[in-house]
């Protein structure tokens, strides 16, 4: 496991880094594969930010956690880790006995908020191919409304999201 630890407005000390390394390489226990791990350790006037985000076989797990104090914060991170792998696991064995999730029209999505037209934040990421049924548990995973991927049926760029009325929203671009 590659952990790679970042600092923003923070010096990072040798009992800090050891002890990020200590906590957030405790998640090698639930698997080999893990890749690179990326920690952010941020100040914000009194508040301790961690932000973790770990590459596993494909599967983008992202924990953040805030409190007065930076210790506390990485454990609650790892914490949030743990139970994003136990999440994973259980939905995969679920997964495996039945084909639970629906089948999504691409049909029924539409777009519903507006397009800000500030752009405050620039982000790259990598593209899988997967399936529409892996994008949603992805999304669940990372806890986030929506989530960009290649579909592995048709090899384009998909969006699927979450509606307001809890079902499942998939966006495509028009052929």
């Amino acid at each position: 496991m590659n952990i790679n630890i970042r600092g923003k407005h923070i010096e990072l000390t040798d009992a800090l880094k050891e002890y990020v390394m200590k906590r957030v390489g405790k998640l090698a226990k639930y698997s080999d594969e893990f890749m690179d791990v990326q920690v952010t350790l941020l100040v914000e006037r009194d508040r301790h930010r961690v932000e973790v985000t770990a590459l596993l076989n494909g599967i983008i797990l992202r924990g953040e956690e805030e409190t007065e104090d930076m210790y506390s914060s990485i454990d609650m991170v790892v914490e949030k880790l743990e139970r994003q792998i136990d999440k994973y696991r259980t939905r995969i064995n679920r997964r495996m006995r039945t084909k639970a999730l629906k089948d999504h029209d691409p049909k029924q999505s539409t777009a519903a908020e507006e397009p800000r037209e500030e752009i405050v934040r620039h982000k790259k990421f990598s593209a899988k191919p997967m399936s529409v049924e892996e994008a949603i548990m992805q999304m669940n995973l990372v806890g986030h409304s929506f989530f960009v991927f290649t579909n592995s049926e048709s090899q384009e760029m998909n969006v699927v999201y979450l509606r307001n009325n809890g079902d499942y929203g998939l966006l495509q671009p028009q052929t």
